[in-house]
C-alpha cells in the first residue's frame, strides 16, 4: 500500500464536495417536483433523503480538521491559554453568525425598519467586516477600525431587528442556533475535550461513547433531560467522531502501520452504518429533525467510507486536481456558506426570478447545481481579492 501523508489532504476534497453540496441542498429545497430521496425527510418519518446527510457530513469533518487545527497552533508555540482563546473565539463566532442566522427566518419585514433582504445584505457585511481574513499589509489600526466598524454595524442591527407579526413581535432568540450556531457549540465541546485530553486516542475514545450514550439514552427515553449546551449530543457525537478518526490516522500512519489504517477506518465506517440500522427500532427511528442515533451512525459511517474512498483517490493516487474546480469550498468555507445570503437578497431586490423550466423538476435540480458553481466561481474571484473569512 502506498505511504500516506500525516496531514490529509482528502480532508480539504471531503470540505469542498460538502459545502458544494450543502450550498445545493439549501437551493434544491425549493424547487417543487423533485424526486423525494433529494429532498430532508419530514421529522416523524422514519427514513432519510440525501439532504439529510450533508449537515452531519459537515460537523464530521470539522471534528476531522480539528487535531491539525489545535497542533498547529501548538507548533507555532501556543500555550493552553492562547489555545483556548483560540477556541472559545472560534467558536463565538459560529455561535454568533448562527444566532443571526435562525433569526432571519422569523424577520419580519413588513413592520421592521429595513426590507429582509437589505437586513441579510447588511448583516453579511458587519460578519465579513468583523471576521475578514485581513491581509498583513493592513496596518493595526486599520484593522481594528474594520472590525470596530463591523461590531457597530452588527449591534445597530441587533436593535432594529424585528420578529414574528404586528400581532405578535418576537425579539432576537435563540431557537435553535442555526446551523453556524450548532456547529460553533459542537465545537466548543469537542475541541476543549481534545484539548485538555491531549489527543489521547483512549481519552477520545471514551469521550466519544459517554457523548454517544448520551445521544442513544435521550432518544431512548432513558434520559429525559438536554444538557445545557451538550442537548442530545448527536452533534458532538459526529464532530467527536471525526475527531477519533484522525487522532488514529495520525498514530497508525506516524507508525507506518498504513495496512492496519485501512483495515480500522473500513471497519469503522461499517460498524457505524451497521449500528445506526441496528439502534434505529428502539431509538426513535433515523430522523435528522429530531437527531436520533440512527441518523447520527448511519450519517457517519457513510461520511467515513466516502472519507476512505477520496484519501486512496486524493491521498495515494495524487488525484486532487480533479476536485480542482470545487477547491474554494474547502479553503473558504465559510465565506462559502454566506455567500448565497448576499446573492438571493440581490436576486430579491432587483425583482429576479428564475424561469419556470429552472424552478421545477430536472430544471430545477440544474439549477441548484448552478447556483453552487456559481457560489464557488465567486469566492474563487473573492480569494483573488484576498476576500476571505478566517474563523
Amino acid at each position: 500500500m502506498n505511504q500516506l501523508p500525516l496531514r490529509i489532504l482528502s480532508i480539504d476534497v471531503l470540505r469542498a464536495i460538502t459545502m458544494f453540496l450543502m450550498i445545493f441542498v439549501n437551493d434544491v429545497a425549493g424547487i417543487k417536483h423533485i424526486p423525494e430521496w433529494i429532498e430532508h425527510a419530514p421529522a416523524d418519518a422514519d427514513w432519510m433523503g440525501f439532504s439529510d446527510l450533508i449537515f452531519p457530513a459537515f460537523l464530521f469533518i470539522v471534528g476531522l480538521s480539528l487535531p491539525f487545527a489545535i497542533q498547529s497552533r501548538k507548533d507555532k508555540g501556543a500555550g493552553l491559554f492562547s489555545v483556548s482563546g483560540y477556541i472559545a473565539l472560534r467558536a463565538f463566532a459560529l455561535i454568533v453568525i448562527g444566532f443571526f442566522h435562525v433569526n432571519l427566518e422569523n424577520y419580519d419585514g413588513q413592520s421592521a425598519l429595513l426590507s429582509y433582504s437589505v437586513y441579510t445584505i447588511l448583516i453579511t457585511i458587519g460578519f465579513f467586516l468583523v471576521w475578514l481574513d485581513y491581509p498583513s499589509t493592513f496596518s493595526r489600526l486599520k484593522k481594528n477600525g474594520f472590525i470596530a466598524l463591523g461590531i457597530v454595524l452588527i449591534a445597530m442591527l441587533a436593535l432594529l431587528y424585528k420578529g414574528g407579526s404586528a400581532e405578535k413581535p418576537e425579539t432576537l432568540k435563540p431557537h435553535w442556533w442555526g446551523i453556524l450556531g450548532i456547529i460553533g457549540w459542537a465545537y466548543l465541546v469537542s475541541a476543549f475535550v481534545y484539548l485538555f485530553s491531549k489527543g489521547n486516542i483512549l481519552a477520545l475514545m471514551l469521550a466519544f461513547v459517554a457523548f454517544a450514550a448520551i445521544n442513544i439514552t435521550s432518544h431512548m427515553g432513558i434520559f429525559q433531560h438536554h444538557l445545557w449546551i451538550i442537548g442530545d449530543a448527536s452533534s458532538i457525537t459526529l464532530m467527536m467522531g471525526g475527531a477519533l478518526v484522525t487522532s488514529m490516522y495520525k498514530k497508525l500512519i506516524g507508525n507506518k502501520k498504513y495496512l492496519d489504517f485501512w483495515i480500522m477506518i473500513i471497519f469503522y465506517g461499517l460498524l457505524s452504518f451497521a449500528f445506526g440500522m441496528f439502534i434505529r427500532p428502539y431509538a426513535g427511528g433515523i430522523s435528522k429533525i429530531y437527531a436520533t442515533p440512527a441518523w447520527v451512525f448511519v450519517c457517519m459511517g457513510i461520511t467515513i467510507l466516502v472519507f476512505a474512498l477520496l484519501i486512496y483517490i486524493v491521498d495515494v493516487k495524487h488525484k486532487k486536481n480533479w476536485f480542482k474546480i470545487i477547491k474554494p469550498a474547502g479553503t473558504s468555507t465559510l465565506t462559502c456558506y454566506l455567500i448565497p445570503y448576499l446573492l438571493y437578497s440581490l436576486f430579491h431586490l432587483v425583482h429576479f426570478h428564475f424561469p419556470h423550466f429552472l424552478s421545477s423538476g430536472i430544471g430545477g435540480i440544474i439549477r441548484s447545481f448552478f447556483i453552487s458553481f456559481l457560489v464557488i466561481g465567486i469566492v474563487y474571484f473573492l480569494e483573488k481579492k484576498k476576500l476571505r473569512l478566517k474563523v
